[in-house]
């Protein structure tokens, strides 16, 4: 086993694996037991999937919460019991819909809202997965929960076909054979998810990733370490303190540091990545009762 990698590899995932079977393949192809990854994607969808490797894991449970962005292709006129194409039709009836009834529609899922989700999702209710309840053919009342579509714009309407191509970034729990489903029934007609893209997650794109057969590559010519992204680059969006060396060796030791003597002002609770006086990415930081407290090291001091 090679336990020395430590950073994010970013897959495309390809359709028809899970996202664990992502991790299993680049787990064998790796050598190496310690992968995580940010953002489970159903087996029907593709795109982003970050891996994080090595000590890199440490990040996954420290992901700050940023939004995500897919395509998604919606099939009016159709039910099926997993809310996408790959389930079971329900029903099938005409789609008379227009352009200004869909953009109608649409407009009410823009902003905060509840959101239900799927019976076939990895939501836990009563301590048993909604997919093991359905996969039974049961259905159990599940609570709504608050999600937020900050951007949903409508890419493609094929008016005879039924169908419309949708991106949407959206906060973090959100299902987007959800929004399938109820802009179906919105519209009278019913509505399925028909194709899911995710071409942004944990602060990557589309432009980051690799195809598990260029990560085979890769380790077959002995480079895998040159597809690794810096851990850091998920915690970009936090706040940034600079520690000198005597700051940086105190803190990497678990000592907290008043604010004021590291020139931070934040408020209480607030996460920010610490690097050190060389620019290196030392690790996650939360300001505490006017202190920078330690949360999560990446650095091992040399």
């Amino acid at each position: 086993m090679n336990e020395g990698y430590c950073g994010v590899l970013c897959v495309d995932k390809p359709q028809g694996f899970t996202s664990f079977d992502v991790v299993a393949k680049v787990r064998g192809i790796a050598r190496t037991r310690r992968i995580g990854h940010a953002g489970t994607l159903d087996p029907m969808a593709t795109g982003v999937l970050p891996l994080f490797l090595g000590r890199a894991t440490k990040a996954v449970d420290l992901l700050p919460q940023q939004g995500k962005r897919y395509t998604a292709a919606i099939q009016l006129g159709l039910e099926t019991d997993t809310w996408d194409v790959t389930g079971q039709i329900l029903s099938r009836r005409p789609a008379a819909v227009t352009r200004q009834q869909l953009e109608e529609a649409l407009a009410r899922y823009r902003g905060e809202f509840a959101q239900l989700p799927p019976m076939y999702s990895a939501v836990q209710v009563g301590g048993k997965r909604l997919y093991e309840l359905a996969r039974k053919g049961l259905e159990v009342e599940r609570a709504p929960r608050q999600v937020c579509i900050h951007r949903l714009e409508l890419l493609e309407w094929e008016e005879a076909a039924g169908r419309l191509t949708l991106e949407v970034d959206c906060s973090k729990g959100t299902y987007i054979r959800s929004l399938a489903h109820d802009l179906g029934r919105d519209l009278g007609c019913g509505g399925t998810l028909a194709a899911l893209r995710r071409t942004w997650a944990a602060g990557f794109g589309l432009a980051q990733c690799v195809t598990l057969a260029e990560v085979q590559q890769a380790a077959d010519a002995g480079r895998l370490a040159q597809l690794l992204l810096p851990v850091e680059r998920v915690f970009d969006c936090l706040p940034p303190v600079r520690l000198a060396a005597k700051e940086a060796h105190l803190f990497q030791n678990g000592v907290r540091l008043e604010l004021g003597r590291v020139g931070v002002s934040a408020p209480e609770g607030a996460r920010l990545a610490a690097y050190g006086p060389d620019g290196r990415f030392l690790a996650v930081a939360q300001a505490a009762e006017g202190q920078l407290r330690l949360v999560k090291r990446f650095l091992l001091e040399d």
